[in-house]
């Protein structure tokens, strides 16, 4: 790949002069990193990492269906889950997080499988930690069901979710167009694994009794969600304790009709070798799905979507991990934000190819589940992997359709198609979902199985200002475009009392901010305007005194009351640089100190060094480490301020 790259460089003298030359070998050593890292027809992805329960589920899957021993694999992962143990003695939820029981339980199970010795030192602290914190039985649903196959607990510490589920009407309260998608994939094949309840292989007999406080057996205090609302903790409560009973007596014939919809609704979407949903709970029930129906080993459709949980992998030399899923879509689209606000001839070279990689990914030709709501919305969105067609999203194709916009090119048709779905999912409050519109039917959230508070998909602020952003940038107002008015009533109407907004796909504030702000921007908002100014007010009152921003996965508790500190990030702090150049406030101090602070931790790759997690798979319950953020961000960010400076500009004309 050719390195001559040319960069703008600053006009200035003197001190200005240094600071601008440190800058711009700050922004082209960051460049030619991230160009080297771009693959060979044009993509980025990088490594996608959440918390322990996705290795430790991977290697309770490959012993539950009986697979061939791969000792070295186990030991890489073993080494990875002992790596990322807590002082706690348990595991977290993301970096140096607290204690969290279900994470705890499937890495201590994951590991005794693997072989480590119960009585060694990590595995002490790891029984210990799990014991008092009340033991296995204060696991969560996801938890609890994986202990119930294993038969290391009673089915009753389960929640009923009959496969009959399959068969209701359109009206009734729970049907699967009301939950999202994430959950639909993931619930579907399970209902049949606990409708049948397979036997695992469990060649080495291995069992995690001594994590019950109580004998398992005796066990009857089974717990609740901690969001869960009265009456409806009350009301499925008893409607739960109801389908215990009635369970046994459930007609063979209608349950073998819900599993047969069941097996046919996942064949439709198994997606090929990028699995059903394209999301790892989602593949691994659909293959123990396939094996509890009697499905051959050799049957193509099982091999591809085992095949589909082993591209997940990351292999190292060391150690071993699963991912959750995987991000090139996500990560191309940003990546070729960055490339195309560094300029210069290489850069833009670099993100044309990233966008050629990405334009034959739009989805034009599948009406996923996303048309259940919308079905006059024709389709022309992109999906977060590498495919994924059932469940395009919303913020991937906004961000790949702006990017488009800026870089220019043939993608015109792409761009019309791609606003066109986006308009056509908009929901009736004015805001975006993800993955479906008005996917807000709270109530099910206090279902029994639905603890993890997450089994709903409504419009966010994040999403929401993105589609904004990219109205916008356009060339659409509020005067011209209704959807982009209502966005942009939407955006005012959540904006907290201390001038913040809520980030549901990124931690959390301070992303919920930069979302918006650049929204408000690309729309016309003045710096003055009252929203602009108390949001960038917010953000300069929690820089952190090394002039970086931080924010942790604890900002997602219920009982939150207001901004915590947390140690500085590269990529929420280039976030609050982004959001502070958008609301006009490129000449703060602020934004010089954090400028400083990105220049100042850059490592000696180009890249900047980020351990803690900084994005949120499902708020408490599940975060994520994207790899990418900390490299392409940073820059990002860099970038835009030597352009508004060199400008002599007070924001900029994008949406991002």
């Amino acid at each position: 790949m050719n390195m001559n790259v040319a960069y703008p460089r600053f006009a200035f003298t003197g001190e200005a002069a240094v600071e601008g030359a440190r800058l711009d070998a700050a922004i082209a050593h960051a460049t030619l990193s991230l160009l080297d890292a771009q693959k060979d027809d044009g993509h980025f992805v990088f490594e996608l990492e959440a918390d322990a329960t996705i290795p430790a589920e991977y290697v309770l899957m490959r012993h539950f269906r009986g697979e061939a021993d791969d000792r070295e694999l186990e030991r890489k992962i073993g080494v990875y889950l002992r790596r990322i143990q807590g002082e706690h003695g348990g595991w977290p939820l993301f970096h140096d997080g607290a204690f969290d029981i279900s994470a705890s339980v499937k890495a201590y199970f994951a590991l005794k499988m693997i072989g480590d010795d119960v009585n060694a030192p990590h595995m002490s602290r790891a029984r210990e930690a799990i014991l008092a914190h009340g033991g296995a039985s204060r696991a969560n649903v996801f938890t609890r069901i994986l202990l119930a196959l294993y038969q290391q607990m009673p089915w009753r510490g389960v929640p009923v979710t009959p496969v009959e589920i399959m068969l209701l009407p359109k009206w009734f309260p729970f049907h699967l167009d009301k939950v999202s998608y994430w959950a639909r994939t993931v619930m579907v094949p399970l209902f049949v694994l606990m409708a049948l309840r397979p036997a695992p292989v469990n060649a080495r007999g291995v069992g995690v009794r001594e994590l019950f406080v109580t004998p398992p057996e005796q066990e009857r205090d089974w717990p609740q969600g901690a969001h869960t609302k009265e009456p409806w903790g009350t009301i499925f409560g008893a409607l739960d304790r109801v389908l215990q009973a009635a369970q046994p007596w459930f007609p063979k014939a209608l349950r073998a009709k819900a599993i047969k919809r069941a097996e046919a609704f996942t064949i439709e979407r198994l997606n090929g070798v990028d699995g059903l949903g394209a999301i790892f709970p989602a593949m691994v029930n659909s293959v123990l799905m396939f094996d509890a129906l009697g499905y051959s080993p050799e049957d193509q459709r099982v091999k591809t979507a085992r095949e589909s949980i082993e591209r997940l992998l990351v292999v190292k030399q060391s150690e071993a991990y699963c991912q959750p899923c995987v991000s090139p879509v996500w990560d191309t689209a940003l990546a070729a934000h960055a490339l195309l606000e560094v300029g210069g001839a290489q850069a833009e070279r670099s993100a044309q190819s990233a966008l050629e990689w990405l334009k034959p990914l739009q989805i034009l030709d599948v009406k996923g589940d996303w048309a259940a709501q919308k079905p006059d919305v024709r389709p022309g969105g992109w999906a977060f992997q590498y495919a994924n067609a059932h469940y395009p999203d919303v913020d991937d194709t906004s961000v790949v359709v702006m990017a488009m916009d800026r870089a220019g090119g043939d993608y015109a048709h792409a761009i019309e198609r791609g606003r066109e779905w986006i308009e056509g999912l908009q929901s009736k409050n004015g805001g975006w979902g993800a993955f479906d519109a008005d996917n807000d039917h709270h109530y099910l959230n206090n279902i029994p199985f639905a603890d993890h508070g997450a089994l709903l998909d409504p419009p966010t602020e994040d999403v929401s200002a993105r589609c904004v952003s990219m109205l916008a940038q356009l060339g659409e107002t509020a005067d011209s475009n209704v959807a982009l008015k209502r966005g942009l009533d939407y955006l005012r109407a959540t904006q907290l009392p201390d001038g913040s907004w809520y980030g549901r796909w990124g931690m959390n504030y301070i992303y919920g901010t930069w979302s918006s702000l650049c929204a408000l921007n690309a729309a016309g908002v003045a710096p003055e305007d009252d929203s602009m100014r108390r949001a960038a007010d917010w953000l300069v009152s929690i820089q952190n005194v090394d002039g970086g921003w931080g924010e942790a996965g604890d900002s997602y508790k219920l009982a939150y009351e207001g901004y915590e500190k947390a140690p500085s990030t590269a990529s929420q702090t280039a976030w609050a640089l982004l959001a502070l150049m958008a609301a006009g406030r490129c000449d703060d101090d602020a934004v010089a100190r954090g400028v400083a602070y990105l220049t100042a931790m850059q490592g000696a790759d180009g890249f900047w060094d980020e351990e803690l997690f900084t994005a949120t798979g499902f708020p408490r319950v599940f975060y994520l480490r994207y790899h990418g953020y900390a490299k392409f961000f940073p820059l990002w960010a860099l970038a835009r301020y030597r352009n508004l400076r060199r400008s002599n500009s007070r924001t900029t004309a994008y949406g991002m």
